[in-house]
């Protein structure tokens, strides 16, 4: 196992991290933009108010690409089985 194959490995692993994280942290990201924006507005400043509806359109989020999640998951945990052979020489 050289050290680019380390290297190879670990970066395609923080890719797919990135990528399965990603629609929940955009979904999260858009509403506490939009819940601040409402408690500016209102000049209202309850810490529950932003937190209930992030964790609600988190649950949505991760409901609607959890298929997607799964797949991407699985089909990396198959390539790097599929690579043992080849890096354990």
């Amino acid at each position: 196992m050289t050290e680019q194959t380390v290297i190879d490995l670990g970066l395609n692993a923080i890719w797919i991290a990135c990528l399965i994280s990603a629609p929940a942290l955009i979904a999260i990201l858009i509403t506490g933009l939009i819940v601040s924006v409402l408690q500016a507005a209102t000049q209202i400043n309850e810490q529950t108010l932003s937190f209930i509806p992030k964790i609600i359109v988190m649950t949505v989020a991760l409901a609607i690409t959890g298929p997607w999640i799964l797949e991407t998951t699985i089909e990396f945990t198959i390539g790097i089985f599929n690579k043992i052979p080849f890096i354990s020489r």
